[in-house]
This record gives C-alpha cells, sequence and structure tokens, in this order.
C-alpha cells in the first residue's frame, strides 16, 4: 500500500467502526476455533500499523513481520514489538516449526503469489499450530477502495479454500462476515462506482454512527466461531496443514 494509506490506517485504527469491530471477530474465530495454549507463540504477517498486536498479545507472545518501513517503525513504538521486514515468499527469515498461530488479516489479497506465500508459513507452525485467515469477498463488489489499498483480488469462498489446499492446508472452519452489514455496504460501493468515486472509502463517521455501525458488526462475534455465515463482505478461515 502507499504511504496516504498507512498514514490513515495510523489515524483512525484504534477508533474507526471496522477496525475496532473487525478485532472482536477476530478474537471470537481465536477462543472458538484455535484455543491456543498458554503462552502460545503467534506471528502476525503483514501487521501493519500495529493495531491487532494488542489484542493478539492476550493470547501469548506475538511477532509480527510488515514489509513496509515506517509502518514497521510506528509498529515497534506503539508496542514495543520488534517488527521484522521483508515480503513472502522468499525473503523473511522464520525458524520451522515455531509458531502455535500465524494471522494474515486482510493481507493475502495484497500478496500476487497468495499460494507460494502460505506454503513458505505452513512449515513455521509448530505441531499443533494453525493458520487464521481474513480475506475480502464477493469480487463482483471490487471498487476504488481495493484499487486505493493496491488489493489483487477479492475472493469467493471456493477460491480461498482451493488457495489454502494447494499451499498445503485444510481448513478448520470458515465463514463470511461483516454480513448484517453486507447490504449497506454493497450499495454504497455500487453508488461509489456509479458517481466514479475513487478514493479508498475509509472517512470517519460521526461518533453516533462509528457506535451504531460498531456495535452492528461486532454482534456477529457470537456466531462466526460456530457457524459458516453465507455471505459477507469477508472471509474468515481457520486452517492447519493437511
Amino acid at each position: 500500500m502507499n504511504r496516504a494509506i498507512y498514514d490513515r490506517m495510523a489515524e483512525i485504527d484504534g477508533a474507526h467502526w471496522w477496525f475496532v469491530a473487525r478485532r472482536r471477530i477476530i478474537a471470537a474465530l481465536i477462543e472458538q476455533q484455535v484455543r491456543p495454549r498458554p503462552g502460545a507463540r503467534i506471528l502476525e504477517v503483514g501487521c501493519g500499523t500495529g493495531s491487532n498486536i494488542p489484542m493478539l498479545q492476550r493470547y501469548g507472545t506475538v511477532d509480527a513481520i510488515e514489509p513496509d518501513d515506517a509502518a514497521r517503525a510506528l509498529t515497534t513504538e506503539r508496542t514495543g514489538v520488534a517488527v521484522k521486514g521483508g515480503l513472502l515468499p522468499h525473503d523473511v527469515v522464520l525458524d520451522d516449526g515455531t509458531y502455535d498461530l500465524i494471522v494474515l488479516l486482510d493481507v493475502l489479497e495484497h500478496i500476487p503469489g497468495d499460494r507460494e506465500a502460505l506454503s513458505a508459513l505452513v512449515p513455521k507452525l509448530a505441531p499443533g499450530g494453525r493458520i487464521l485467515v481474513t480475506v475480502p469477498a464477493a469480487p463482483w463488489m471490487w471498487s476504488a477502495h481495493d484499487v486505493a489499498h493496491h488489493h489483487q483480488r477479492r475472493y469467493t469462498m471456493a477460491h480461498v479454500r482451493k488457495v489454502l489446499a494447494d499451499s498445503g492446508l485444510k481448513v478448520r472452519h470458515a465463514t463470511h462476515f461483516n454480513t448484517l452489514l453486507f447490504p449497506l455496504i454493497a450499495a454504497a460501493r455500487g453508488l461509489g462506482k456509479l458517481r466514479g468515486q475513487e478514493d479508498g472509502d475509509d472517512a470517519m463517521p460521526s461518533p453516533l454512527v462509528n457506535r451504531l455501525l460498531q456495535g452492528i458488526f461486532a454482534a456477529e462475534r457470537r456466531w462466526v466461531g460456530r457457524w459458516s455465515l453465507p455471505f459477507g463482505v469477508s472471509i474468515g478461515l481457520v486452517a492447519e496443514p493437511a
């Protein structure tokens, strides 16, 4: 992503409804589908500006990778985690058999070789380790938001399952999420296309609207770890070596 996107993330990722509610969704997936052991070793791939790290630290010791120099420095300043640089699949040095949980949270869609990146991470899992992936869903929803964020693709459920299988992973649990707001977001993206919108669609709403959207989105944490929601703006999967 370009510098402006990282700077904007750093401004809003602590309070914007999407970031706050998504962290609660991810926490639910970890608690219900991963259940990491006490003192688990966790790796976040593509940690961005570091907003997920405090949540992940509730479940163990966190390492992180981020290719952008400024974002990496900001994350270290914010969290105290010494973030590694480099790009998957070949430029990141990690020890095999190390991690109980590896997370890629809206990262895979940025990587041209998604299968190669995942394949490089599988050997880094400790025995019994799992990978948690979230990606944007519904390719037909492609919009200026995806362009601004340098996405390579959006995924269908069948597509992302195939990518994981081709990478040597077996899916334990898969669900869509951001389901309740799906009609509103789909309509907003469609309207943006008609208007020729070219920005990233990540403006901070008013406090009242922000709280409302956060509450609606976060309500899905009660369901995502137990059931597979049939549609949504995003997809979340928990997988283990096949």
